[in-house]
């Protein structure tokens, strides 16, 4: 597979990024354009034909990671892209934005740095539409039924393509006034520019399936009525409630959700605002939340003009080599350092936040924080640690909750919820209603972007089976399924 010697010759080397100085100035893709293509091929070739590859076990959509790896490697850029399609609707997505947990499971990482499977795979994708090798695939024949997607985030896209291929004719319904969910408000710009969306949903488009924006289940139509319309429904609503952080001086003006924040930015990138309503621009800003939505909310801010920039986490900070009790092949939690960490800021770990300070008209000026310790299993402040930061704009990205049921979809479908408040389906992806399927964060809980597409095109072959009694579309997961993890 691939070069026999690579993964002896050829060292690792990822895709590279454009000065700091250069990439804070505008909302760009951090990476220099192009810079992949003339190494991704000895990349590539470092694939080990390692006998069992776990790299599948690693990516719950399957991907037939080493069989692309070596057309990439023999620059068979076509071959390779059929590859890449056969288990995965959007690798421009996956590529730029999930965390690789095939590369963490690589059998090469054992020893030596993994292979860039990441890189590879969008080296493929942006070679294939550059090639003209993407095309819709429109079904042969129609089946005759009809199914309504809610929501148009990576899982919704995932079943809805699906589907429609099928031959079943489905439309999507979208609250938002764009397709694309948190892919198009909840990324920034700069992690991955908004065409990758556009012109894949121009593809899908030309192959049949319908968008419907500005349009919420649950309040603008009612819920059971569009059961009534539809053969069958599938729900990939997200998990959008935001975790709060209800501490003295949470009301304060210029505190917000990450999702308040992120997608205002996005609005102008898309020319809808000239200026955000909500900026950082002369501020003192702080992120609470150490995860990649966080670092989303760092990277926003350096380009808006913040004064400065501190992130808080309260777990301690994660090791940069594998712990024991985190061994290969399973995902480790180690120490990050995003594009937007590159472009400066503070990072600081193991910190509560006890409460707001304000100004007297109103406006969030401090942030009270106290250091914390595990003591027997528990979260402990530390006394004697307790400090101010200055914080004229805070952004909370603590993670997600749960689906909104503020918008009465739930309740109007009469949907069961599991123990942990998503709602519950069963081995086919199937809700308690008839005819009513789930996928994505709204039943699994919030997670990654591959299992998101992962879901969809499995509760697909639910939806297909369903309709027609048969289905040869494939299942890469079932809803039990979770990441390979300790």
């Amino acid at each position: 597979m691939a070069d026999p010697k690579g993964f002896l010759t050829t060292g690792r080397e990822g895709a590279k990024t454009r000065p700091v100085a250069e990439r804070v100035k505008d909302w760009n893709e951090v990476y220099v354009p192009g810079s992949l293509l003339p190494i991704i091929s000895k990349q590539a070739g470092r694939c080990m034909d390692c006998g069992i590859p776990f790299c599948h076990n690693g990516c719950p959509l399957g991907n037939l990671i080493p069989e692309w790896n070596d057309y990439a490697y023999r620059e068979d850029w076509s071959a390779a892209s059929e590859r890449l399609h056969a288990t995965n609707n959007f690798p421009e997505f996956t590529g730029r934005l999930c965390p690789a947990p095939c590369e963490a499971a690589c059998v090469l990482g054992i020893n030596q740095p993994a292979v860039t499977i990441k890189n590879v795979e969008v080296s493929i994708i942006d070679k294939a539409w550059d090639s003209g090798d993407v095309t819709p695939q429109p079904p042969e024949r129609l089946s005759g039924k009809t199914v309504a997607v809610i929501g148009s985030g990576p899982a919704g896209l995932a079943a809805a393509q699906q589907l429609t291929r099928a031959g079943h004719t489905v439309a999507v319904y979208e609250r938002a006034d764009r397709i694309g969910g948190l892919l198009r408000y909840g990324i920034p710009e700069f992690k991955m520019e908004k065409v990758h969306i556009n012109r894949r949903i121009e593809q899908m488009r030309a192959e049949g399936t319908k968008f419907r924006t500005e349009i919420e289940i649950g309040r603008d139509i009612d819920a059971a009525k569009l059961r009534q319309r539809y053969d069958a429904v599938v729900i990939a609503a997200g998990a959008t409630v935001s975790r709060d952080l209800p501490v003295p001086g949470r009301e304060l003006n210029g505190i917000h959700f990450a999702m308040e924040y992120l997608p205002l930015a996005n609005k102008v990138q898309e020319g809808d605002f000239v200026q955000p309503p909500i900026t950082a621009e002369g501020k003192h800003v702080v992120v609470i939340g150490g995860g990649d939505t966080g670092a989303d909310c760092v990277g926003t801010a350096h380009r808006q003009g913040a004064l400065s920039v501190t992130q808080l986490e309260i777990m301690p900070r994660p090791g940069e080599e594998r712990n024991a009790n985190q061994p290969w092949p399973t995902f480790p939690m180690l120490y990050k350092v995003t594009s937007a960490h590159e472009e400066g800021g503070e990072r600081i770990y193991s910190v509560s936040t006890t409460h707001f300070e304000g100004d007297e008209d109103g406006n969030v000026q401090f942030l009270h924080l106290v250091e914390v310790e595990f003591k027997d299993g528990k979260l402990e402040q530390k006394p004697g640690t307790e400090r101010k930061i200055p914080a004229q704009l805070v952004t909370l990205a603590m993670g997600f909750t749960g689906t909104d049921r503020s918008n009465g979809l739930v309740e109007q479908f009469g949907l069961e919820l599991d123990e942990r408040g998503n709602i519950a389906r069963d081995e086919n992806f199937a809700t308690n209603v008839d005819g009513v399927f789930v996928a994505g964060d709204a039943g699994r809980g919030q997670s990654l972007i591959v299992w998101a597409i992962a879901e969809g095109r499995s509760a697909a072959r639910g939806v297909d089976r369903y309709l027609t009694g048969v289905s040869e579309l494939p299942a890469p997961i079932r809803p039990t399924d979770r990441a390979l993890t300790v």
